[in-house]
């Protein structure tokens, strides 16, 4: 008899303890692991940050191409103008304009080419800064859910979907920077 009061009384502790985990984990609106895996890629698209971030770099792209448009048209112009020349200068005279038409071409072509690195190297490097920037939130989250890592979801072959954290991180993420500033940097680390 005083064994299976003893059962019976390791068995409301035991359930006592999981209660009281379950209860801990739905106050904070995660699961309590040490592992949880997150969809980066979800995480930077769907917040309020990430979604500004695409915006300002889509402005950024679109302003280029405008650009390049604009003095494309303007280098054409030019060149009919130094082609219609051609008849009324000197061969010498029309030398010098049309070398200097080519150094101001290749110029421009350089600078467009730095400009369009410039940008490719902002919009990869976009995700990582988002990264680190939202590390204290998905520091808090770890913590919230008493786990020891954060895995990327992409590198996990099977979870369950139960430490997919990563609806969680995007309402915290939005809750915590919203909008927020946008990452991109065009000094160098």
């Amino acid at each position: 008899m005083m064994r299976a009061a003893w059962g019976f009384f390791r068995l409301v502790v035991v359930f006592s303890g999981w209660m009281a985990g379950s209860v801990l984990a739905q106050e904070v609106g995660i699961v309590q692991s040490d592992i949880l895996v997150l969809d980066p890629d979800r995480l930077y698209l769907e917040t309020q940050m990430g979604q500004s971030i695409a915006a300002d770099l889509q402005a950024e792209r679109d302003k280029l191409i405008a650009n390049n448009r604009k003095v494309e048209a303007e280098l054409e112009a030019e060149e009919k103008a130094l082609t219609k020349l051609r008849t009324t200068k000197s061969a010498v005279e029309f030398r010098a304009l049309a070398d200097a038409f080519d150094t101001k071409v290749q110029k421009i072509r350089r600078d467009s080419e730095r400009a369009a690195r410039d940008h490719e190297r902002n919009r990869e490097r976009a995700p990582i800064l988002f990264m680190r920037a939202i590390e204290p939130v998905l520091a808090e989250l770890l913590a919230d859910a008493n786990g020891a890592v954060i895995m990327d979801k992409r590198n996990v072959l099977l979870h369950s979907g139960v430490i997919d954290v990563t609806d969680v991180a995007i309402s915290r993420v939005n809750e915590a920077i919203g909008s927020g500033e946008t990452p991109t940097d065009t000094g160098n680390d």
